[in-house]
């Protein structure tokens, strides 16, 4: 695994159509027990080098159950978004990953970790990747249990989807709680 990840973090193969330039973020372990599945990392990771350290990380941590020890921590979590490097801005939220990514590496990846780790498919563009349904966001998530115990489908935390979680309150309500505890299972197997 730690060959890969080195081979990914000095890709460059879609650099000339990155706004900031190449920076693939990544972490994972043979040892992942869950697999965060996103579109891409924002401005802010890409500044850090590092994933999910802004209000949408933020968010995420908090429906998950989790602090950042344990968030960062690569025998917990991976993080393998479906492209490593900020794609740019689009006129609301960032630009879709680049199509080269996800099919070169996802499966690269996911044949480096033992045994069967939970996917936590964040947002639409990981969801549709993987699903390969037609099926809108609210569908997918309304019926979450259809795609367990392998996958678990959730909204993408940004603040650009706050009016999603405001139209559809059940999600925190009912769905978090269950996502909660499956990531706590998961966690202490």
């Amino acid at each position: 695994m730690k060959g890969l990840l080195k081979e990914i973090r000095q890709c460059s193969l879609c650099e000339p159509f990155l706004p900031l330039g190449a920076n693939p973020i990544i972490s994972a372990s043979a040892e992942s027990k869950i697999v965060l599945i996103s579109q891409a990392p924002g401005r802010i990771a890409h500044e850090k080098t590092r994933a999910w350290d802004d209000p949408s990380g933020k968010r995420l941590k908090e429906w998950l159950g989790v602090d950042d020890h344990t968030f960062y921590n690569p025998d917990n979590f991976a993080i393998l978004p479906l492209g490593f490097c900020f794609p740019g801005k689009a006129k609301t939220g960032d630009l879709p990953p680049r199509p080269e990514c996800a099919p070169l590496w996802q499966q690269q990846v996911l044949d480096k970790i033992k045994g069967n780790p939970l996917k936590i498919l964040i947002g639409n563009y990981s969801q549709r990747y993987y699903l390969n349904d037609k099926l809108k966001l609210t569908q997918r998530v309304k019926n979450f249990q259809d795609y367990l115990p392998g996958h678990f489908v959730i909204p993408h935390p940004s603040p650009v989807n706050r009016f999603w979680t405001i139209k559809n309150p059940w999600f925190e309500q009912e769905i978090v709680p269950v996502l909660r505890e499956v990531v706590g299972q998961r966690l202490s197997e």
